[in-house]
């Protein structure tokens, strides 16, 4: 199963499938769909934080922290946080 981009892991859960092909365990299923449910049903305190906080996650992968930093100040927002760096460069 060639996965790419943000909407790919979402098929291969939707198909029960790990990348390798393999079905992902019931009970694997079943708690990811619990809790994107509940998720699903929380408050959001705003689209650009939200947005933020995706670029932090998925940005930590591909640049390295000062890149980050800078690219996040350019665009308006905050740079990166001492727990983001922590976890995510640390």
């Amino acid at each position: 199963m060639a996965i790419a981009g943000p909407d790919g892991v979402d098929a291969a859960i939707a198909a029960g499938l790990d990348l390798d092909g393999s079905p992902i365990p019931a009970e694997m299923l079943s708690l990811y769909r619990e809790v994107m449910a509940l998720e699903a049903q929380r408050a959001r305190s705003g689209v650009k934080k939200s947005m933020r906080n995706r670029v932090v996650k998925t940005g930590a992968k591909h640049f390295d922290q000062a890149s980050l930093d800078a690219r996040l100040k350019a665009a308006g927002w905050d740079g990166l946080k001492d727990k983001e760096i922590a976890f995510f460069y640390g």
